[in-house]
């Protein structure tokens, strides 16, 4: 059986991550509607908490990890908690920023992420990038732009917090590709989260940012964020390393079309006359890179 998923790998990393994007988009929903009661640490700490669960019954249910002999121990255990430290970072900027700011807003900023995503790519991983991929997320960021059409009061000192989230996120998602082939994604995953609840746990105990949870619809809503966040990690790190990062880029602004959804659904915005005509420019962005990938294989330096 001849089928698009059998002939490249980069079809199963779009399906993928668009599913973690849409995750991380309910997540931070959640983490809006919340934001009004506890502080962003504590929803950091939460989050991480209840992220243990789906990691864990992944790795536990992994056929990678039965095959490795269950291994608990990892050899790249430092880079591992590296990026559990850029994700803690990167988790309380953009939580910060989702109380401080519109949920759109704040989630449009943060996909500069797809741009720090290409750079790091060229400087961590020695990625060449051609012509093609660099317009297909500079379309993607001009579609962004005319999306949210922003005015002054968009960039205050919170429309940087989700700018830092954004180069926490990608510098995880990009150092994924720095592990061994053999390791198991599923324990990747969990060693990055046991690094961000460590270091979500420490800015707790230093900033007192805490706040007794009020009801138990509360702790259905934490839970709920939580395996949300986990999940969404997940297919985020198995996304990236089925490709190149830079590949993938474009296809993280379809956040924006889930991003307005919510927003609509939950929060009375009503976006979608600035959809048009950015939608358009976002989904270039992702077709754009597709292209790029089917004519590169022909070899021509021209598509690259």
């Amino acid at each position: 059986m001849n089928t698009l998923t059998q002939k490249s790998p980069l079809f199963n990393a779009i399906v993928i991550i668009m599913l973690a994007i849409f995750l991380f988009d309910v997540m931070g929903a959640i983490i809006k509607h919340l934001g009004a009661r506890y502080p962003a640490q504590q929803l950091s700490m939460l989050r991480n908490v209840f992220g243990l669960i789906p990691s864990v019954l992944v790795l536990f249910y992994s056929s990678g990890w039965r095959e490795a002999g269950r291994p608990v121990r990892l050899v790249q255990w430092k880079l591992a908690i590296a990026r559990g430290g850029f994700v803690a970072i990167a988790q309380f900027c953009f939580y910060l920023s989702l109380i401080h700011m519109e949920f759109a807003t704040a989630s449009t900023i943060a996909f500069s992420g797809a741009l720090f995503v290409t750079l790091l790519s060229i400087l961590i991983l020695g990625h060449r990038v051609g012509i093609w991929r660099w317009s297909a997320v500079g379309v993607g960021f001009v579609g962004i732009v005319l999306v949210m059409r922003p005015d002054a009061d968009s960039f205050n000192v919170y429309a940087l917090l989700p700018v830092c989230a954004a180069l926490g996120y990608a510098a995880s998602s990009v150092t994924a590709q720095l592990f061994d082939k053999s390791v198991p994604t599923a324990l990747i995953n969990l060693y990055a989260l046991a690094g961000a609840l460590t270091g979500a746990v420490m800015l707790v105990v230093f900033t007192g940012g805490y706040v007794e949870v009020a009801t138990y619809q509360d702790w259905l809503w934490l839970l709920a964020m939580g395996v949300a966040g986990g999940s969404a990690v997940f297919c985020l790190v198995t996304a990236y390393r089925l490709t190149a990062p830079s590949n993938l880029a474009p296809f993280e602004y379809f956040s924006i079309p889930f991003a307005f959804l919510l927003g609509w659904m939950f929060f009375d915005e009503a976006p979608f006359h600035r959809l048009i005509p950015g939608v358009f420019f976002i989904i270039g962005g992702g077709l754009l890179i597709v292209w790029r990938e089917r004519k590169a294989k022909t070899g021509d330096p021209l598509y690259d």
